[in-house]
C-alpha cells in the first residue's frame, strides 16, 4: 500500500488556542553534575475549524519549553471529521500501552472525559461525545491515542468513495 503524503496544513490561516497537558521536570546526569530541564506536551487548536495537533518541547526554562512545544505542535495539524457537534462514528485509538475510545453522544451531553483526552477533544472543537482511556495514564500516549482515533474518523463521502457507491445508497 503507498503512502499517501498529508497536505500541510497553514498554522496562520487560524485562530489557534493552546492549552498545556503536562510539564514534565527532567534531569539528565552528567560527569560535572545533574543538568536539569523540563519538556512540556502542548496540544492547540481551532474549534471553529475543527482542526487540532499537539507538540513536545524541551528547555531549560518552563515558558521556552511552552513556546518549543507550540511551534512543534503548528507542524503537526490535521483536521477532524464530525457531524454536527459530535463525532460521526464509534473509534477506538491506540498509541503504546495507551488506548482511547470515542463514542458519540446525542445533543446536551458535554464532553464526558479526563485530563489530556479532554484537551485534544476541546481543541477540536468537539462538544458532545462519550470517552474511556483504557491502559497507560501517561498523557504522551494518551494525547498521541485520542489523535490517532480522531485520524480514524471518515465522514460519508469518504466511505462512500471506499466503498465503491454513491452517498445516497449509504
Amino acid at each position: 500500500m503507498a503512502v499517501v503524503p498529508k497536505k500541510k496544513i497553514d498554522p496562520k490561516a487560524f485562530n489557534l488556542k493552546e492549552q498545556v497537558v503536562a510539564i514534565n521536570r527532567v534531569t539528565k546526569v552528567v560527569k560535572g553534575g545533574k543538568n536539569l530541564s523540563f519538556s512540556a506536551l502542548v496540544v492547540i487548536g481551532d474549534p471553529e475549524q475543527r482542526v487540532v495537533g499537539f507538540g513536545t518541547g524541551k528547555a531549560k526554562e518552563v515558558p521556552a519549553a511552552i513556546k518549543k512545544g507550540i511551534e512543534s505542535a503548528k507542524k503537526n495539524l490535521r483536521h477532524v471529521h464530525t457531524v454536527g457537534s459530535t463525532i460521526p462514528h464509534q473509534v477506538l485509538g491506540r498509541f503504546g500501552a495507551g488506548l482511547v475510545l470515542l463514542k458519540p453522544a446525542p445533543e446536551g451531553t458535554g464532553v464526558i472525559a479526563g485530563g489530556p483526552v479532554r484537551a485534544v477533544i476541546q481543541a477540536a472543537g468537539i462538544s458532545n461525545v462519550l470517552t474511556k482511556s483504557i491502559g497507560t495514564t501517561n498523557p504522551h500516549n494518551v494525547v498521541k491515542a485520542t489523535i490517532a482515533a480522531l485520524d480514524e474518523l471518515r465522514d460519508r463521502a469518504q466511505v462512500a468513495e471506499l466503498r465503491g457507491i454513491a452517498v445516497e445508497n449509504l
